[in-house]
């Protein structure tokens, strides 16, 4: 099996933009295998990243765009941005079912199951909002391809959003936690496309990578 390796979109002195593939850890993980990661295949190239260079992260099952800074300085400014939602993300998945409607706007508290980690829970007493803008992009043999533009970044966020009775009640095609799986596939969520203030700049930086799915997977 081919090592997954991440791909390089955008790079200067202050911040890396990198396409990681399904499969591999945004970050460090627990043992042996978690050194192996977005973030350390990019140490390889960029050895002047701080410690904690990942401003946000991706969970292994998901691809996409990903954002490093390379300065601390940097890592403060975009933080900040995360922080206050004003980063415009846009992710494309494919739905094991039809989606009701064309559009809307999914807002559920949830949380962490501490008997089940890292499946996330509906809590509406203690759990954290989140808040997800969708939209219905094509529907084809029992399956729906849609666009999400998360407007916070809680954990599996798009997967629970995406499986729930109160969101669209249809699992990510391939969600191993929050639908099915078969044997050797991938889950079909995708970080597309990115947008956010240059921090050394100003200026705003806009990315994106092709969707590397079909609808056959």
């Amino acid at each position: 099996m081919a090592e997954l390796r991440i791909r390089i979109v955008h790079v200067d002195q202050e911040i890396v933009v990198l396409d990681k593939p399904a499969g591999l850890l945004a970050v460090p993980g627990r043992g042996p295998e978690g050194r192996v990661c977005a973030v350390s295949q990019a140490r390889e190239l960029f050895v002047d990243l701080p410690v904690q260079p990942a401003v946000h992260r991706l969970d292994m099952d998901t691809s996409g765009l990903m954002v490093l800074a390379r300065t601390r300085e940097a890592h403060v400014h975009l933080s900040s941005q995360f922080a206050a939602h004003t980063v415009e993300k846009r992710y494309e998945a494919i739905l094991d079912g039809r989606v009701a409607g064309q559009e809307g706007v999914i807002e559920m508290p949830f949380r962490l199951d501490p008997y089940d980690r890292p499946r996330q829970v509906y809590d509406p007493i203690h759990g954290k909002l989140g808040s997800t803008r969708w939209q219905k992009l094509a529907e084809q043999n029992g399956q729906t391809r849609v666009a999400f533009f998360p407007r916070t970044g809680r954990t599996h966020q798009l997967r629970v959003h995406a499986a729930h009775p109160l969101g669209l009640n249809c699992p990510i095609v391939g969600d191993r936690l929050y639908g099915r799986r078969t044997a050797g596939q991938r889950m079909l969520l995708h970080a597309t496309r990115i947008r956010f203030i240059h921090p050394a700049t100003g200026q705003e930086v806009s990315l994106s990578s092709p969707v590397p799915f079909t609808w056959d997977g």
